[in-house]
């Protein structure tokens, strides 16, 4: 197992699937239907290759966690509805891991707190996405009740984050200082 070759894969097609030129919902209708019509949505396939070498890691997965939660965060965050439900589920793999090795999820839910925040603040993430983290990850751990209970309550902390989180940014073009101050207290 070549630690290095993996992390340099995984950084890569993240990279990719997140370079702006492939971001379609940034480009006019005409001109996302054509690219559409030529190539299709190459961050799928490339999403979906992240997730199947994912998976096929088996005991190595813990090397990358919480080093890899941002990326996949990242690349989750895309506004594409086909590759959030295809690679949120990682987030709930990369928790099962690190319980398994350790009776707790502490390195990556820190991690992916301070980087959610940090990919709000670049102005990703919206409420579909909140509602889809919540919905798949809640399902992921019925399956898994010694588990599930952690997992509720951070997807309900998660949830309260992100929903705080898209309120500040919302606020922070608001006229109002009341209401940024409102939302900042209620951030912090």
């Amino acid at each position: 197992f070549n630690l290095q070759l993996w992390n340099n894969y995984f950084h890569l097609a993240v990279a990719f699937i997140t370079q702006d030129s492939l971001q379609l919902e940034n480009f006019s209708h005409a001109k996302y239907n054509k690219i559409q019509n030529k190539y299709g949505d190459m961050r799928c396939l490339i999403g979906f290759a992240i997730r199947d070498m994912w998976y096929k890691l088996g005991q190595n997965k813990i090397c990358f966690i919480p080093g890899m939660v941002g990326p996949i965060l990242e690349m989750t965050l895309i506004p594409e509805v086909e590759l959030r439900k295809a690679t949120i589920p990682i987030f709930f793999d990369m928790m099962l891991c690190e319980y398994q090795r350790t009776g707790e999820f502490k390195k990556f839910e820190n991690e992916i707190i301070l980087k959610l925040d940090h990919e709000v603040e670049g102005g990703r993430g919206d409420e579909h996405y909140m509602q889809l983290f919540e919905s798949i990850l809640t399902e992921c751990a019925c399956q898994y009740p010694g588990i599930s209970n952690l997992v509720e309550s951070f997807v309900s902390l998660v949830k309260g984050l992100l929903e705080k989180l898209l309120d500040y940014r919302t606020v922070m073009n608001d006229e109002s200082k009341d209401n940024r101050m409102s939302c900042t207290v209620n951030l912090l």
